[in-house]
């Protein structure tokens, strides 16, 4: 809890925790394709300027996810140290032995809320998913290795639409009893808004608390930031963001990706609330962004500073 202008806010964390996801979730939607060196340098760029939790990369089938078809030798090449933790998306036993073989000790697992989605993104039911997270958490208990399993279109489903609450809190209560590290709430299609997070979230914290929770939101229609505030005020402090604003969805056009990295941290250290993250450091990673990308970021503190230095 901490003062603003005066008055006591409830549930509000004097330091947030901010995980980049750009060089996995990002990277992975987004047309192009880096060389590993690139995303060895986007990665030491981000820990350069005091990024702590990477979402590094991903053990999926190269044929499935090109992107990402490097996973071995991004994690080889990440630079250790610093107290980084760096998290690689499994989606299955496969991948998590793909992973523990390359060295990763952090693992997530998606599972959508909707059965459409859960089919559409991995060919599986939910409770398929739910199987599998079941036995990819027991056998990480066994070798010390942390899971996170996103709760994928927990608000808006591009294919169902509107989330009943109750689908994701239940689905939450599973993993929760499966011994999960942390449940990771996402608006994957970025259509959630400030009412959905406050009663969503609310709910949760009521049944689990807030520290073995983390949000992760879209900003497809410009609400993320405002959906970050209300998870805050619900006492969420782990947060998901993407630098440059990179990725999207492929069931969302139009999607701009996930809350860019350099408007999080600008909001929070308005507030006075830390994140331990250097934010112009953040926007010289940015700048990279644009390069390889040929397209100017959307993050609206890059373009607000860095857009005007230029001209």
């Amino acid at each position: 809890m901490i003062e603003l202008n005066g008055v006591k806010t409830a549930f509000w964390p004097e330091r947030v925790r901010i995980m980049d996801v750009g060089p996995r979730d990002g990277l992975q939607n987004e047309p192009y394709q880096l060389a590993t060196s690139q995303k060895l340098a986007l990665i030491e760029g981000l820990v350069n300027a005091g990024v702590r939790w990477i979402e590094a990369t991903s053990f999926v089938h190269p044929k499935a996810v090109p992107q990402m078809a490097d996973a071995a030798e991004v994690s080889a090449g990440l630079p250790r140290g610093n107290g980084v933790i760096y998290y690689a998306l499994i989606p299955n036993e496969k991948g998590y032995d793909r992973a523990l073989a390359a060295g990763i000790d952090h693992v997530g697992l998606v599972i959508s809320v909707t059965e459409t989605m859960n089919r559409k993104n991995i060919n599986l039911s939910v409770a398929e998913s739910l199987a599998i997270a079941e036995k990819v958490i027991g056998r990480a208990k066994a070798d010390g290795v942390k899971v996170r399993v996103y709760a994928s279109v927990a608000f808006v489903c591009a294919f169902e639409g509107r989330v009943d609450p109750a689908r994701t809190i239940e689905l939450t209560d599973k993993l929760m009893a499966m011994g999960c590290d942390q449940v990771c709430i996402a608006d994957s299609v970025g259509r959630a808004h400030p009412g959905q997070v406050a009663g969503l979230l609310g709910a949760l914290r009521e049944k689990h608390g807030t520290e073995r929770l983390a949000a992760h939101f879209h900003n497809t229609y410009g609400m993320a930031i405002a959906n970050t505030l209300t998870a805050m005020q619900q006492g969420v402090s782990f947060f998901d963001a993407s630098i440059g604003g990179l990725g999207g969805c492929p069931f969302s056009p139009g999607a701009t990706g996930n809350t860019p990295t350099e408007d999080l941290v600008h909001l929070f250290h308005q507030m006075g609330v830390e994140t331990g993250i250097d934010l112009e450091k953040l926007c010289d990673i940015s700048d990279m962004v644009k390069d390889f990308s040929g397209s100017l970021p959307p993050s609206a503190y890059y373009r607000a500073t860095r857009v005007k230095k230029a001209s």
